[in-house]
């Protein structure tokens, strides 16, 4: 075979590449253009959020054998609770730090959780799993939810926790996997950041119980993250999915109809940390930081929305 013909194959081979590779980004590009599309808060890809990998590793301790931050409930289904106890309704989420739908969900419906939290009217229960490690690979999910918890010591799991989802990498990004980055962050919320936070984060402390929350997340039935329930009740499956922040809030004031509220959480809005961060990181307006153009066949069925709703959750397990 000639040089010349050798040359002329190979440069077919090239450019059928360079083809092959050019269509796989319009894919990419088009399925980020349609999560760009899609709802600020939404619960429709909780089912396509595959739960098969999420049971892995060792089994879960006993509980003497569990750290638990101050305040928090061990047992079976350990969590975290945010507001006055004695609020006459319940916010129950199950939730992943790495999740780009819990991103969306916290962003659009954290004002009115918030303004129901202070006032006495609502307490949330926060169960933190790691779904993403356990499919797209990586140690992001567990170490920012040992650092969210490690901040609840402080006193301070709110702030931190909503810091986490302002910052949220690319999903295929384990940006929350490197430490030393956890506490850069921390920097941002006055006073958490301590010798015993730093050590709480580094010894990843409260390892154990995240795992456990997340074999308790395995056998729950729940699909995917986020999900959330008010009183038991699956809001997902509220007007037909379309379920919006202020249907939230007429549900926990109906729930607070001839009862008494809560103790008031003073100063809770304070500590709310200056994050320092872009319109884009409170919003994320692009497809990558709502969605960064994962397979499929992890995230399958995902539905656009109006703005601000959740929707019914779509997709399977897979397989």
């Amino acid at each position: 075979m000639s040089q010349k013909n050798h040359e002329g194959k190979k440069s077919a081979r090239e450019r059928l590449q360079e083809q092959r590779e050019k269509e796989k980004a319009r894919a990419r590009r088009g399925r980020q253009a349609i999560v760009a599309g899609a709802v600020v808060a939404v619960l429709a890809v909780a089912g396509g959020i595959a739960v098969w990998a999420s049971s892995s590793g060792k089994p879960a301790a006993n509980d003497n054998e569990v750290a638990v931050p101050k305040q928090a409930s061990g047992g079976d289904r350990p969590a975290v609770p945010v507001g006055s106890a004695d609020a006459p309704a319940t916010l129950t989420v199950w939730e992943d730090f790495r999740c780009p739908a819990c991103q969306q969900f916290e962003t659009g419906f954290r004002p009115v959780i918030h303004e129901l939290e202070d006032s006495g009217r609502l307490k949330s229960e926060y169960h933190l799993v790691t779904i993403i490690d356990g499919n797209a690979g990586g140690q992001g999910s567990r170490n920012a939810a040992n650092a969210a918890l490690c901040a609840q010591d402080a006193g301070k799991f709110r702030a931190y926790h909503d810091l986490l989802y302002s910052h949220q990498p690319p999903e295929p990004q384990d940006k929350f996997g490197d430490k030393k980055y956890l506490l850069q962050l921390a920097g941002k919320v006055k006073g958490l950041v301590t010798p015993a936070f730093t050590k709480c984060v580094n010894d990843g402390t409260y390892d154990r119980f995240v795992k456990k929350s997340n074999d308790a997340f395995a056998t729950s039935g729940y699909r995917g993250t986020p999900t959330v329930l008010l009183n038991g009740k699956d809001l997902s499956k509220e007007k037909g999915g379309q379920f919006g922040p202020a249907d939230l809030k007429k549900m926990v004031l109906d729930a607070n109809k001839a009862k008494q509220p809560g103790n008031k959480q003073p100063g809770k809005k304070s500590a709310t940390p200056h994050t320092g961060a872009s319109p884009q990181d409170k919003h994320p307006g692009t497809p990558q930081d709502k969605h960064p153009g994962t397979p499929q066949d992890k995230h399958p069925g995902r539905n656009a929305a109006p703005q601000g709703e959740l929707t019914g959750r779509s997709g399977a397990p897979a397989s």
